[in-house]
């Protein structure tokens, strides 16, 4: 939380993180498989889709697989601008947040390749939008309405949920956003199952893809041909 009497805007406070530490969030490699076993991505794997998709938890897990670090664009926009996302919300408005995460999201896929994990209005910014297809391989978690009611159940932290009923709401949001995030590289179904389930789904469908890049983009990032 920003000390009082330093309130400053949500973008504004994110614009001076990024110019003052560009190293946050320090990376972490697991060994759940061998170096050999694991598809090596010529670029950083970005997960886009609703609230409750299963975003953080699937993200987190694949990147395990694959021996990359892990990124959660909503926690570093909280990090940079000194306060919760709410709060940016509550104080700045919606604009602002968006602005900031647009910067956020820019500067991670300029780093090293990782897993990044998305907040759901990212993938609807156009420039964010392109920023992705430029520089990452976009992942869209596709679940069900009631799954994704039964997962945000009792969730108070998302501030688009706390203006009218959350079914609604979603009902609403799948409308606008399932188009746009059909325009992903990937698309998996995030079931009503085990993480694990659909961390493996990923899985298959990240090393199909990564198959199809160009030879020499697959030999950059170590990727047999």
């Amino acid at each position: 939380m920003a000390a009082e009497g330093q309130n400053i805007g949500g973008a504004e406070a994110i614009q001076r993180h990024e110019a003052g530490d560009h190293q946050s969030g320090r990376r972490t490699r697991a060994a759940s498989q061998s170096a050999g076993d694991r598809p090596a991505l010529p670029r950083t794997l970005v997960l886009v889709g609703l609230m409750g998709a299963g975003k953080t938890s699937v993200g987190r897990r694949i990147a395990q697989r694959l021996g990359l670090g892990f990124r959660d664009a909503d926690a570093e926009i909280e990090a940079a601008a000194g306060c919760t996302i709410a709060e940016i919300f509550a104080r700045h408005g919606e604009a602002a947040f968006r602005d900031g995460e647009r910067r956020v999201i820019q500067r991670l896929l300029e780093e090293p390749v990782h897993v990044l994990a998305t907040g759901g209005g990212a993938f609807m910014d156009p420039a964010t939008r392109a920023a992705i297809h430029d520089r990452g391989i976009s992942l869209w978690l596709r679940a069900e309405l009631d799954v994704l009611v039964r997962r945000v159940a009792r969730r108070t932290h998302r501030p688009l949920l706390n203006q009218g009923d959350p079914k609604e709401i979603l009902t609403n949001l799948m409308s606008l956003r399932y188009p746009v995030y059909a325009e992903a590289d990937i698309v998996v179904d995030s079931l009503d199952a085990p993480t694990e389930t659909t961390v493996d789904r990923c899985m298959s469908a990240i090393l199909a893809h990564v198959g199809q890049f160009p030879t020499e983009a697959r030999q950059a990032a170590g990727q047999p041909t």
